[in-house]
């Protein structure tokens, strides 16, 4: 038996998935926590990295690895291979205005031809930008720049200032998803904008090689907890992975509700929306996925159970107990802001409250409504850009709830499906890994635990239609 391994290098903690090459079976597993906070020192996710491995039984046995890591995160490295600040995560706002600035001297249009996506604060450039204008010295030492992906990729192929191999910072690799996420490659010309970089961080560097969905980077050395000679993949961003790990290919819609919400698709064309709703993302396996993403998701139900009282489970009995459309009671759930629209400064807010309506189920339920209709709006987006899914695939801790998976059905107008819970992440790292040794992308089965009957109720959507104009004017 051929053993691979695939890592989720996330912004709350590393997993490592151990698989079967040829059956996809999940062999072992291990996992280890990140800091909090928007701002990490890289050192602390090989920490974890090695933690995670070592939670897992090692590697002593496993054939290739790859690592799957959250978007976004600016890794800059100097002239040595050293970090030379934090890096700050996709989930750090302090480069907005930055991304503002950018979109001013370029223009969102021209940005999104260029890149595929117009920039917000998470994306890597805008980072560049703000590294420039709040620490120029720190700017000017820089000489690569790495994602969290990428950086770690290194690491395991013995590069790095204390690291067997030294810091060579030409042998920097990532892969097409990952580098799309940064707002100066492309997506459809394959290749990096190195006017924007030089206009984000104020010079050039050197960036990491592109490597193609099935490529080896490289071998590993060894290194403390890491044994040589074990193949190491491209690696790709979180999202794309997922899609890896659940064998999404073109006409795949995947609907993710973690604490945000995602909506992408695999696309068989490069998605440009100078709007910047829709980022234009490449995927992981050749194709592109133009990905939307909300800034509410998980916590919409969450903040509805402790009102109520009840947990999870009881929530979604309470609410479908309720009937389609709450008995008018609309709930427009942007309790952190959001993104999708792009509204940093809303709030939630409760529609259609009368003496009927007000009540646990019809709370429940317009909770679930608004979190599925937010989400679907997503869709409609992605659609808008050229779209066409024959499916949607949702994934996620909340999928798992019946009353959102019920309610999904009647929301989408499209076929739903919810795969069995699991490391989506790691697993798409684990089937590049095995891509990678035996040239074939394997195919292994995925478990779903639902298949809702299609019931779409438009009237649920236009009535959540009202309520959000409302809330927006």
């Amino acid at each position: 038996m051929t053993l691979v391994a695939g890592v989720d290098s996330s912004t709350q903690s590393c997993k490592v998935v151990i698989r079967d090459a040829d059956t996809g079976r999940i062999v072992r597993t291990g996992r280890a926590t990140h800091p909090d906070g928007t701002s990490v020192d890289p050192a602390a996710w090989w920490d974890a990295l090695l933690a995670a491995i070592e939670d897992a039984g090692g590697l002593d046995d496993v054939a290739a690895i790859a690592v799957a890591g959250q978007q976004h995160g600016m890794v800059a490295l100097d002239a040595e291979g050293r970090v030379v600040r934090d890096a700050l995560l996709w989930n750090d706002t302090r480069s907005a205005g930055a991304a503002r600035d950018l979109i001013t001297e370029l223009g969102a249009a021209e940005l999104a031809r260029r890149t595929g996506s117009v920039p917000v604060a998470s994306f890597t450039a805008t980072k560049l930008r703000w590294l420039h204008d709040a620490e120029p010295e720190n700017a000017g030492r820089v000489a690569a720049v790495a994602l969290p992906h990428d950086w770690l990729t290194w690491r395991l192929l013995g590069y790095g200032p204390d690291s067997p191999l030294g810091p060579v910072l030409e042998a920097l690799v990532t892969d097409r998803s990952d580098a799309s996420g940064t707002s100066y490659w492309s997506p459809a010309d394959e290749a990096y904008d190195r006017e924007l970089v030089a206009l984000a961080l104020g010079h050039d560097v050197v960036l990491p090689r592109v490597l193609a969905p099935s490529d080896r980077a490289g071998e590993t050395v060894a290194q403390p907890g890491i044994p040589a000679g074990i193949a190491v993949g491209a690696g790709a961003g979180d999202n794309a992975a997922a899609a890896l790990g659940l064998g999404a290919a073109a006409g795949d819609a995947v609907v993710s509700i973690g604490t945000s919400g995602t909506v992408f698709a695999v696309s068989d064309v490069p998605a440009r929306d100078e709007s910047g709703t829709v980022a234009g993302f490449a995927s992981a396996s050749g194709e592109f996925l133009p990905l939307i993403a909300t800034l509410n998701a998980a916590r919409i139900l969450d903040v509805t159970a402790r009102l109520l009282a009840v947990d999870h489970a009881e929530l979604g009995r309470l609410a479908l107990e309720a009937e389609p459309g709450s008995g008018g009671l609309t709930l427009v759930p942007y309790f952190e802001g959001e993104r999708t629209p792009n509204l940093p400064d809303a709030t939630a807010s409760l529609h259609g409250m009368t003496l009927r309506s007000t009540t646990r189920e019809n709370m429940a339920r317009a909770a679930v409504e608004g979190l599925l209709c937010a989400l679907a709006d997503g869709l409609d987006a992605l659609r808008a850009v050229g779209v066409t899914e024959r499916r949607v695939l949702l994934i996620g801790g909340a999928a798992q709830n019946p009353a959102v998976a019920a309610v999904a059905a009647q929301v989408f107008d499209a076929p739903i499906e919810v795969p069995s819970p699991g490391e989506y992440v790691a697993g798409g790292a684990a089937v590049q890994a095995a891509w990678m040794l035996t040239g074939a992308r394997p195919e292994w089965p995925l478990e779903v635990t639902a298949r809702p009957e299609l019931d779409t109720r438009p009237e649920i959507r236009a009535q959540y239609a009202a309520a959000r104009s409302t809330a927006t004017a």
